[in-house]
């Protein structure tokens, strides 16, 4: 895997769908361990600790995944929910659905319906607020150079797709880059011809990131 898409961290997007008076309510969040979206979990169970349920759905970037009913019928809410969100392409996710029952059964497609329809409300007001971002894997790639070559060295660096997000300025220059994952070596390749084996580069293991 490449990448994938996962909502950013911090924000928390929800969707709402209302059917014969129940109320579902999706609450989309980023997470990145188990413990994390047991924690999303636990969060809305205090949140709403009068409501009927609080089904729970997530996906993590290493394909671990997990979805229970928390009472409704059986793969009427959870497993929808984790649909919805597979098929959104996304990873490092924690849905929690919260229902407040209205009075009437709704019945196992009711159900079906209304869980799926909240969980894409809330992707959907997710991706309009800007708030779905592309996760890359990436190389990080440390370069230590004298100021009198940092520009050429920078631009050579940029030309081949690696970017700066940082630099430390001391009695030389550190330069932070990061390449997507594979595309590092054409510029570790210039870097050593350019300086002559006398290059400083450091590259760190793969890892997932906004790029």
């Amino acid at each position: 895997m490449e990448s994938y898409i996962t909502v950013r961290a911090g924000f928390e997007a929800t969707g709402e769908f209302v059917d014969r008076k129940s109320r579902f309510i999706a609450q989309l969040i980023h997470v990145e361990t188990e413990q994390e979206a047991a924690e999303h979990l636990a969060a809305m169970r205090a949140r709403h600790f009068d409501a009927r349920h609080n089904v729970p759905a997530w996906i993590l970037a290493d394909g671990r995944e997990r979805a229970s009913d928390d009472g409704e019928p059986q793969r009427t809410s959870g497993m929808p929910t984790l649909e919805v969100l597979r098929g959104a392409g996304l990873r490092d996710v924690c849905c929690v659905t919260t229902r407040y029952f209205g009075g009437t059964l709704l019945g196992p497609g009711g159900l079906v319906r209304a869980y799926t329809a909240a969980a894409q409300a809330a992707v959907e007001h997710a991706r309009a607020e800007g708030m779905l971002v592309e996760m890359t894997s990436v190389v990080p790639v440390d370069v230590q150079v004298p100021y009198a070559t940092y520009e050429q060295v920078r631009k050579a660096l940029e030309d081949r797709g690696g970017k700066v997000p940082t630099c430390d300025f001391t009695d030389s220059v550190m330069l932070h880059a990061i390449f997507k994952a594979g595309e590092e070596e054409p510029f570790c390749a210039w870097l050593r011809e350019f300086m002559a084996g006398r290059e400083q580069v450091v590259c760190g293991e793969a890892r997932f990131a906004e790029f």
